[in-house]
């Protein structure tokens, strides 16, 4: 039975607190192995805190002791670094490694029976089934296997150095320091390739080599001591045609051999040493002297072209000044006979030019008066036009005005009357306009009269008409 705090519990005496347990807490790159003790099923729990069940319990994970040693490493690096205190791995974490960048681990899941490769930079986390592929690799020079080992492939490009022993075809034997860039080439669809070879450096250091012994062979000392460079590329590349190639791929992993740089050429018999040594102090005489040669044969040519040239130069200059002087003398008749005819030439044409020039300003005054002429007549019909149209201009403006001015006073009158008659009123207009005859006929009637008329003798009547006028209503009316 399990009792998961917080809580007080007081256990009664048959009960037994067998142990007591605690989170533990785990960072997002951290993890713990647990195993159920019901099923016996181990698996890694990563990345968060956790509490084991009634069922279940820390389980150790142990690795081969080389993995065990490399891992150590890698701990104790980590930790010695940031604390300064080396530790010890803990069993029941789970397994952590950095892939450093351009490289690859191989992984191995023995309960699926299936490798996995990652590639740096990554962390990789080790599950409870799976181990580490570790890289036993050749080192020193010459190579020696076993010197290396790793969890991590470096995939390149990268150098490594070899010595090699050869024998040319006279028997003289040589070491040759013999330096090799190579990188890996990875197939996506099948990564574990490139772990195919255990040992790729020293199977790839025993194949170059066994080719530049070959190539070497089948040389004669002085013919390799020229040519060795070629030799050894042509026998590692081979050639395309008449061009060495620049590549060495080994199909097993996929390694390329990119480039070979020969570092030095050494006699292992010390009699082919010395006897290399006279042949090289030999070739520097010879050379030496033939350069000594070279150049002296050079100088004298130097010297004797220098003076062929001193010679064709001399000569060059003596017939350019008797050039000179032929033209000089030919200037100075040339110069006299101008001198002779300059003067009269002189006078002559200044009589022209000066008759031309009194000629040409003739022209120009006469033209000028022409033009100023115009200009004047021009201005004098300018004005006129102007005087013209400012004064018709004027005459329309005080038309305008007068035009203006009767529209004003006729709106006045008009608003004056409007005004008038609004503030009179219409009732009393028609009031006052019926006034007069109503009262008349109030008059006549109260006076029992019909009709009447009133005149004197300055405004005769035409009583005939008018009493035509009368009788002739007066009939209609009956």
């Amino acid at each position: 039975m399990v009792i998961s705090g917080p809580r007080d519990y007081v256990p009664p005496v048959s009960v037994e607190v067998v142990e007591k347990r605690r989170t533990i807490p785990l960072d997002e790159n951290e993890g713990i192995y647990v195993r159920d003790i019901e099923t016996g099923r181990v698996r890694s729990v990563t990345g968060q805190s956790y509490m084991l069940t009634s069922y279940e319990t820390l389980w150790e994970k142990i690795v081969p002791p080389n993995v065990e040693t490399l891992l150590q490493k890698e701990v104790s690096r980590d930790h010695t670094r940031k604390t300064g205190v080396v530790v010890k791995r803990d069993p029941t974490k789970v397994i952590t490694f950095r892939a450093p960048h351009n490289s690859a681990v191989q992984i191995y899941d023995y309960k699926s029976k299936a490798a996995r490769v990652i590639f740096g930079p990554d962390l990789v986390m080790l599950g409870p089934d799976e181990q580490f592929t570790v890289n036993s690799l050749s080192g020193d020079v010459p190579k020696k296997p076993h010197v290396i080992k790793s969890l991590a492939l470096f995939l390149g490009p990268d150098f490594m150095t070899d010595l090699v022993v050869v024998e040319t075809s006279d028997h003289a034997r040589l070491s040759l320091k013999l330096s090799y860039n190579w990188n890996f080439e990875v197939d996506k669809t099948n990564p574990p390739k490139i772990f195919s070879v255990p040992d790729f450096v020293g199977d790839a250091c025993k194949a170059v080599a066994s080719r530049v012994r070959g190539a070497v062979a089948r040389q004669t000392f002085d013919n390799f001591h020229k040519h060795s460079a070629d030799l050894i590329r042509e026998a590692v590349f081979g050639k395309d045609g008449e061009s060495i190639n620049n590549r060495f791929k080994f199909s097993q992993n996929n390694l390329i051999i990119t480039n070979i740089d020969i570092q030095s050429v050494e006699p292992v018999d010390s009699k082919t040493r010395d006897a290399l040594q006279k042949s090289v102090q030999l070739a520097i005489e010879i050379t030496t002297k033939s350069q000594e040669a070279t150049a002296k044969h050079e100088a004298e040519r130097r010297e004797q072209a220098a003076r062929g040239k001193l010679e064709r130069q001399k000569i060059s200059d003596e017939a350019k000044a008797e050039e000179a002087k032929t033209k000089l003398l030919q200037l100075q008749s040339e110069s006299a006979i101008v001198e002779a005819s300059g003067q009269a030439t002189a006078e002559a044409q200044a009589i022209a030019e000066a008759m031309a020039i009194q000629g040409e300003a003739a022209v120009k005054q006469a033209e000028l008066s022409s033009e100023a002429e115009s200009i004047l007549a021009s201005s004098e019909l300018t004005q006129k036009v102007n005087k013209q149209t400012a004064h018709l201009a004027h005459l329309s403006s005080l038309n305008n005005l007068e035009i203006s001015k009767a529209k004003d006073l006729a709106k006045i009158e008009a608003d004056k009357f409007r005004e008038i008659i609004e503030a009179v009123g219409a009732d009393i207009i028609e009031a006052v306009a019926t006034s007069g005859p109503a009262l008349q006929a109030d008059l006549l009637s109260s006076l029992g009269l019909k009709s009447f008329m009133v005149t004197d003798g300055n405004s005769p009547i035409n009583l005939i008409n008018t009493a035509q006028g009368i009788i002739g209503k007066s009939g209609e009316n009956k």
